[in-house]
């Protein structure tokens, strides 16, 4: 796991390494143990290392094989690189390191693209081709490493971070209406490859870019998520897709394990990080660490759910951390937070989680996580929903969006309107073939791009701020493609999530399966109330932080009733917009 920036120059100028260094220093936090630069002609490489899969000096980067005339800079983890490994040495390949990202550059230089459907795991990686003078640049198949990309007629430059480009200076740092739409509408989420900003865009997940030296962009998506049985499995009953879910599990858990000496799971007592540390038991690991968030109550909701962790860490015996936060600290704590997210996001996990990780790293570099497993099989209230509806597209609406177009007119100055786009975005969406069940239509839409950019980018961030590798089993490619071919009538049931909680049953006790579901709860920042109402309302009505977004009529209106503002989504409004505040003073925006 690391941080990666890079310069590529369109103008027959040396490639600016200054520019390349402010922006890889930023990136520290990401990779704490080593960091090292290459410049040559046109292009110029950073990297932030954390030490995981081979410690020695040899794996450091920029990696540079002078023979092979290529040089790259990655972040990530390929699980399955031993095996690559000996592919290539079969070919005559030789290697003078013991990770993972020599594998990749000289798997790069036998396959070229036809590389990426090899690799099992999660990467954004940069590799520069010195005899064609062409840069290659690409992102894993579901976006769990992020790569944000800023391209003037003069240069491409990279970075794992947004705020991180930033420093490289030479970025306009206008807010994008359209992307403002998705930020109100879309619960937070804007698809790639736009960003909260004009100026900066992300590669969008299993999708590679070439660049050569005139600027001249090639650009392909190479992996796709397509949903309904293979031909063979035509006639599977629920036991085969059951059992066919815990042996995925099993070998997406067991892969993970890799090069990690401490072990860690952020457990929430859930049934998704419960199963995970089921499996790693099954699995033979012994020094399993796992670790708990709970917050002080707030609006007669409970603010832990210790009650099942616990149980999780006794059944198995495993070396349980718990910790606890107070409104306080939430807002002691808060901006760092803000100041580590690539993008403003509204969930009340970030906090959560940038907390939870904090104490993580003292005692570990690697940690499993859940995230994946609802929006792969079907774990959310709206599912069923949309699936009953004669307009799945309203259904889905209803059920997500946070504003009505309308609304969302009325919360915005002039300035920033625009039509009804994230709307759009999603209609059409809908409309691809690939999917023809209305319940794979929103899957389809929620695993491919609402999981990137909410899920998945908070788990980056918030860990990677403290220099933690997060390995998300449900994300295995696979275990991906396994649960897209399983019909709906086998995800519904039971509050979704049934063929995985039936696959659960064989390894976690059934009071954490049956429960009724959770989330890692914050309620201060859902019943905003006390301290925290107040900064919210300074957030939006003091001058300092007036930056001509909001109609101020909307703001008075939604501060009259502030507990009452909820999305469907059960989130503060107030909230929403107070958040884009905060995360663009972070910023210095």
């Amino acid at each position: 796991m690391c941080g990666i920036a890079g310069e590529l120059r369109f103008d027959n100028q040396p490639a600016d390494l200054a520019a390349v260094e402010r922006i890889t220093h930023h990136l520290a936090p990401r990779g704490p143990d080593a960091h090292g630069f290459h410049s040559r002609g046109p292009v110029a490489f950073g990297h932030r290392r954390l030490k995981i899969m081979d410690l020695a000096e040899a794996s450091g980067q920029p990696m540079i094989d002078n023979d092979l005339g290529l040089s790259m800079v990655f972040n990530g983890a390929i699980y399955n690189y031993p095996e690559l490994r000996g592919e290539l040495e079969q070919l005559g390949y030789r290697f003078f390191s013991g990770g993972d990202t020599e594998v990749l550059l000289k798997g790069y230089h036998a396959w070229g693209e036809k590389l990426l459907p090899k690799l099992n795991g999660m990467f954004a990686f940069a590799i520069w081709e010195r005899d064609s003078q062409q840069l290659f640049i690409a992102r894993d198949r579901l976006g769990v490493k992020p790569l944000y990309l800023s391209k003037t007629k003069d240069r491409l430059r990279f970075a794992s971070s947004l705020p991180a480009l930033l420093k490289g200076g030479d970025i306009g740092k206008t807010l994008d209406p359209v992307a403002l739409n998705h930020y109100l509408n879309f619960h937070a989420v804007v698809p790639a490859p736009r960003t909260i900003l004009a100026g900066v865009e992300k590669l969008p997940p299993a999708t590679w870019m070439r660049v050569d030296i005139n600027g001249k962009v090639e650009q392909k998506v190479w992996w796709t998520l397509n949903f309904g049985p293979n031909a063979d499995e035509a006639n599977y009953g629920f036991d085969e897709w059951r059992d066919a879910v815990l042996d995925g599990m099993r070998e997406a858990v067991s892969i993970r394990q890799r090069a990690a000496v401490d072990v860690g799971v952020l457990l929430s007592g859930g049934v998704d990080s419960s199963m995970l540390v089921g499996l790693l038991r099954e699995a033979g690991v012994d020094n399993l660490l796992t670790f708990s968030i709970g917050f002080q109550d707030a609006g007669g909701e409970r603010g832990d759910e210790f009650q099942y962790s616990d149980l999780i860490a006794q059944r198995f015996n495993t070396q349980h951390h718990q910790l606890r936060i107070g409104e306080s600290e939430i807002l002691d704590e808060l901006p760092a937070a803000f100041r580590a997210m690539s993008e403003p996001m509204v969930s009340h996990d970030c906090i959560a989680f940038y907390l939870l990780s904090r104490e993580v790293a003292k005692h570990c570099k690697v940690v499993q996580s859940g995230q994946g497993a609802d929006e792969l099989f079907a774990g959310y209230h709206w599912y069923p929903l949309v699936d009953g509806a004669d307009d799945a597209f309203s259904a889905y609406r209803k059920a997500f969006f946070d504003r009505e177009h309308d609304e969302y007119a009325a919360c915005v100055q002039p300035a920033w309107l625009t039509d009804d786009v994230a709307g759009e975005f999603v209609r059409q969406h809908f409309a691809q073939p690939g999917a023809d069940a209305a319940v794979d239509k929103a899957l389809r839409l929620d695993s491919t791009v609402m999981l990137v950019d909410d899920p998945v980018k908070r788990v980056d961030n918030m860990t990677m701020a403290w220099g933690l590798e997060a390995r998300t089993p449900f994300l295995d490619y696979r275990l991906a493609e396994l649960s897209a071919r399983i019909p709906g009538q086998y995800k519904l049931p039971e509050g979704g999530k049934y063929v995985l909680k039936e696959a659960a049953r064989k390894v976690i006790p059934s009071e954490v399966i049956d429960r009724k579901k959770g989330y890692f709860p914050v309620p201060g920042l859902k019943h905003l109330e006390g301290a925290t109402l107040g900064w919210v309302r300074d957030l939006l009505v003091d001058p300092a932080h007036d930056r001509g977004i909001f109609n101020p009529q909307m703001v008075d209106r939604l501060l009259t009733d502030p507990q009452g503002q909820l999305t469907p989504l059960r989130g503060s409004k107030l909230w929403q917009m107070a958040a884009l505040n905060l995360w663009l003073a972070e910023q210095g925006l």
